[in-house]
């Protein structure tokens, strides 16, 4: 039977014989067929002065997933000494590996170049509550650097009721929301682009835009076509086979409009397991800790199953998922 020390325990030691070093970027070589994840997990030891946005920005990753990974840790005052966890180890998204992928649930953007052997990740920040970010396939329509800015009749409206009001149009610049670059979509009103902020990425805070760190969207500039597929999944759970074990990953479940959702978890995991034709017919899951894996939400993957011939095709008892 599988290990049943909590999910951020076990991250721990694994973080404890990783390196601690920073990374320059998320940049992984693919996994073999058959495999499914990148990375490894991470520790640094915080500095008087670091906070989680700071250190985000350092290791490319987004907030609430800095504030999942660390419960219990002040996002704003870490405290020199304290050990954080960086969440560096990712399960990669369902489908094809392929073009851009962006899951919602993780706020995260994996980037497959063509004819290359590799995967880049970066966190995102997404349409925050009244602005959600669809779920869709499409594809890059245009790149433009130094962009401009024209504020929509909604956004300026939006703005007008907080007493700020906007120009028709805002400069490229320091003050630009869209940061130095951006990537038009096919889907109207929606871009991959920078930001004037540093603060906001890895969580709810845009339009329904997809924001970056202006260094990581100036990085894919450098890579992405135009006519790159962009597929825009919301995954809060992914299963990833390594090494011959089977691991799952969570997030908080968001729902159509980008707010956390309250969900039959328990039928969302089976679902995802679902979508895996390797896995759901050969398992043998310890339900135990999937329901702590669940609870945790830490972003980070946790091995739950070995594969055995013997084992039924899918254990549909209802689990109790915090």
């Amino acid at each position: 039977m599988l290990s049943r020390i909590p999910a951020f325990a076990r991250c721990l030691s694994l973080a404890a014989l990783c390196a601690a070093g920073p990374v320059s970027a998320l940049e992984f070589p693919l996994p073999p067929p058959g495999e499914d994840i990148i990375g490894a997990v991470q520790t640094v030891t915080a500095k008087y002065e670091d906070t989680f946005a700071d250190l985000g920005t350092k290791y490319d990753l987004g907030y609430l997933e800095m504030i999942a990974a660390n419960p219990g840790v002040d996002a704003w005052l870490p405290g020199a000494g304290t050990q954080i966890v960086l969440p560096t180890r990712f399960i990669l998204p369902p489908g094809p590996r392929e073009g851009i992928v962006i899951n919602l649930a993780e706020y995260r953007l994996y980037y497959y170049p063509k004819g290359q052997n590799v995967v880049y990740t970066f966190p995102l920040g997404i349409g925050r509550e009244g602005w959600g970010s669809p779920v869709s396939t499409t594809k890059v329509t245009a790149k433009t650097p130094n962009p401009t800015w024209t504020p929509p009749a909604s956004v300026k409206a939006e703005h007008a009721a907080e007493g700020d009001i906007l120009p028709n149009v805002v400069p490229a610049g320091p003050d630009n929301p869209l940061g130095p670059f951006k990537f038009g979509l096919g889907l109207p009103g929606y871009l991959i682009h920078g930001s004037n902020k540093k603060f906001g990425i890895g969580m709810r805070t845009s339009h329904g835009c997809f924001r970056m760190y202006n260094n990581n969207v100036l990085e894919m500039a450098s890579m992405v076509p135009v006519g790159t597929t962009v597929r825009i999944i919301n995954e809060p759970y992914k299963f990833g086979i390594s090494g011959g074990k089977v691991y799952l990953e969570a997030h908080t479940p968001l729902d159509e409009s980008g707010n956390p959702s309250v969900v039959d978890k328990h039928t969302a995991v089976i679902n995802a397991l679902l979508k895996r034709d390797d896995l759901a017919n050969n398992l043998r899951i310890n339900w135990d800790e999937v329901r702590d894996v669940v609870a945790a939400e830490d972003g980070m993957p946790v091995e739950i199953a070995v594969p055995g011939t013997a084992a039924p095709a899918v254990n549909n008892t209802p689990v109790t998922l915090q």
